[in-house]
This record gives structure tokens, sequence and C-alpha cells, in this order.
């Protein structure tokens, strides 16, 4: 793990990428970009997460962490920055993720409303699939 990134900085790392989409360096062909992994469950991902996100839940982490390999830069997301801090160290232990730069976000979802503001749902956060239909009683 390299440590903790503030809400700003990732904020700042979106806009950087945005910026530079037809980036003609050429030094970064081969590597994927900046990977943001939301450890939460699905439905809470659902209701609201940081843009370009995606979902592995903490419990799934260590049967999917193969799909991580070859991001450049990782960051791990929590409500509160405590458990994405040891999703975050299980990610830099991972031999086909040493060379990426593994990173949690600092104070976690909480932190990113507070001071950047945007979440972004899921196309279809309503469905919930522990409820079933109404009930006709």
């Amino acid at each position: 793990m390299d440590g903790e990134i503030d809400p700003e900085e990732l904020s700042a790392l979106f806009d950087e990428r945005d910026g530079s989409a037809d980036d003609t360096d050429g030094d970064d062909d081969e590597s994927e970009p900046l990977r943001i992994v939301d450890i939460r469950d699905q439905r809470a991902f659902d209701r609201g997460h940081l843009p370009d996100s995606e979902c592995i839940p903490f419990p799934e982490l260590t049967s999917r962490i193969a799909e991580l390999e070859g991001a450049e830069r990782i960051v791990t997301v929590c409500p509160h920055g405590v458990a994405s801090q040891q999703a975050a160290q299980l990610i830099g232990s991972y031999e086909g993720t040493q060379d990426a730069r593994v990173e949690s976000l600092r104070g976690g979802i909480e932190a990113w409303e507070q001071e950047v503001g945007e979440l972004t749902e899921s196309e279809n956060p309503d469905a919930d699939p522990d409820e079933g239909p109404e009930s006709p009683f």
C-alpha cells in the first residue's frame, strides 16, 4: 500500500485523465489507467458511488483480485476510509499488482461527499434484490 489519497487529489486525477484523453507522450500506452475499487456491497454501490468506480465487495476481493492486474494506479473506497486501507494492503501484496500504486481514499465516501460532492447512481438503483413484489395483503 502506498498510503492514502485525499478526495481533492483524486478529483484532480479525474480532471487530468479527462483532459488528456489523447495522450501523446506514449509512455502509458500498455498500462491501464486509474482504477477505483469500491469495496462496499452492491446495494450500497448502486445507491451512490464515485464516478468510473467498480464494485468489488470486500468479501469477494481475494477471489477477484486478478481483475486488477495491469492497473497503473488503484484507489480503494469504503464508507469512512478504514476498511479500504485493509483492502489496499491486500491488493498491494498481490503479485499481479505489485507495480501498481495502491492507495486508500482518505475519509472514504463520507469525505468525498463533503469535499467533492459528486456521487453517481447505478442505472437501476431501485432494484432491491432483497425485496419481492408488493404484498397483496
